[in-house]
């Protein structure tokens, strides 16, 4: 099952996708290997100083794949063996607001088909998943409708994906709290 980090600024994700997945005496000891795969916007969007910084902190050893969508995981799938590569998944609200922008009018209609398509998509990865995320809720109520639809399906998508995850992290300031041991079981 994939392992699903709501960051705030972190670095974390990189360090433990280069493990596999494991924490970091399991990692050394099974040779781990990971495959990435970025939903990354135009360097224009985010400028290329970050995009270069955001680059370089992946692991040099690791294989890098860059998509806008779900189509990496399907295409893992179909040619991998069942001892798949871990893949890092970063960042989904990014790729969300990709969706949501790109359709327009038909917005939150595409969204919500993505959403369901990603959610099978990870279910079905045979392999370890490290999914990266933004926390977007937890600040004021947005002004206008578009941002508030964004944030609406953010929380959604993030709800159903970590349904979905054995563990569940928020990582603030680098430091990574594993929230589903901490979940009020009802």
């Amino acid at each position: 099952m994939p392992e699903l980090l709501r960051r705030l600024g972190s670095g974390v994700e990189p360090r433990l996708a280069a493990q596999g997945g494991k924490p970091a005496d399991e990692a050394s000891a099974s040779g781990a290997s990971a495959a990435f795969s970025v939903a990354q916007p135009d360097a224009s969007i985010i400028g290329e100083g970050r995009s270069a910084l955001h680059s370089a902190a992946r692991s040099a050893a690791a294989e890098q794949q860059r998509s806008s969508g779900t189509a990496n995981l399907h295409a893992s799938q179909a040619s991998q063996p069942s001892s798949a590569p871990m893949v890092l998944v970063d960042c989904l609200t990014l790729w969300l607001s990709n969706v949501l922008l790109a359709a327009g009018e038909d917005g939150e209609a595409a969204s919500r088909a993505a959403m369901d398509e990603l959610a099978i998509a990870v279910e079905q990865y045979p392999g370890p998943l490290v999914i990266v995320t933004n926390e977007v809720g937890d600040g004021i109520v947005p002004e206008y409708p578009l941002g508030r639809l964004y944030r609406d399906l953010s929380g959604m998508m993030n709800q159903r994906i970590a349904r979905l995850c054995d563990e569940v992290f928020l990582v603030t300031a680098g430091i990574p709290v594993e929230l589903k041991q901490l979940e009020y079981k009802l």
